[in-house]
């Protein structure tokens, strides 16, 4: 498969990075500039961005370099109904076979479970360098992830 027919979705940490450090900026902008055609941002991703922002213009920031471009590209993904009613299966599985603790799951790693699930049904693979989180969800609903950052001649 070659990287053209390829869709990525960037996990939050990565965004999150990027504003914080210049070179992970510098390495996310690589990304935008190489992979633009076939970059997607997920719901679930700009929730979390948008949850951490602590200043109006921050917001404004992110609504302008970030969140509006890929809406104005139509290249948003949503998790559909099938998406939230696999999670909850998935999650008591978790509990069955792991002995997950459901009150105890943190916002993110259900969070998580919605982005992973998600990328499965939009044909996504995520970039993350959540590896641990995600090889867990994969034990349990097969989708394709990635560490940063797949390579401009990368078919997957």
């Amino acid at each position: 498969m070659t990287r053209s027919s390829r869709k990525y979705v960037l996990d939050t940490q990565l965004f999150i990075q990027g504003f914080r450090e210049r070179a992970a900026n510098e390495a996310l902008q690589h990304f935008h500039h190489v992979f633009a055609p076939f970059e997607y941002l997920s719901v679930i991703v700009a929730q979390e961005l948008r949850a951490g922002i602590q200043r109006p213009q921050d917001r404004r920031a992110l609504e302008r370099h970030v969140l509006n471009i890929f809406e104005r590209a139509n290249r948003v993904i949503t998790p559909s109904a099938d998406a939230w009613y696999r999670s909850g299966d998935l999650l008591a599985e978790m509990r069955r076979k792991e002995g997950l603790e459901i009150a105890r799951v943190s916002k993110a790693f259900a969070n998580d479970i919605f982005l992973a699930l998600s990328c499965r049904e939009a044909g996504c693979v995520l970039v993350t360098d959540n590896e641990r989180d995600f090889q867990r969800i994969r034990r349990f609903v097969a989708f394709e992830f990635t560490k940063p950052w797949p390579g401009e001649d990368s078919g997957g």
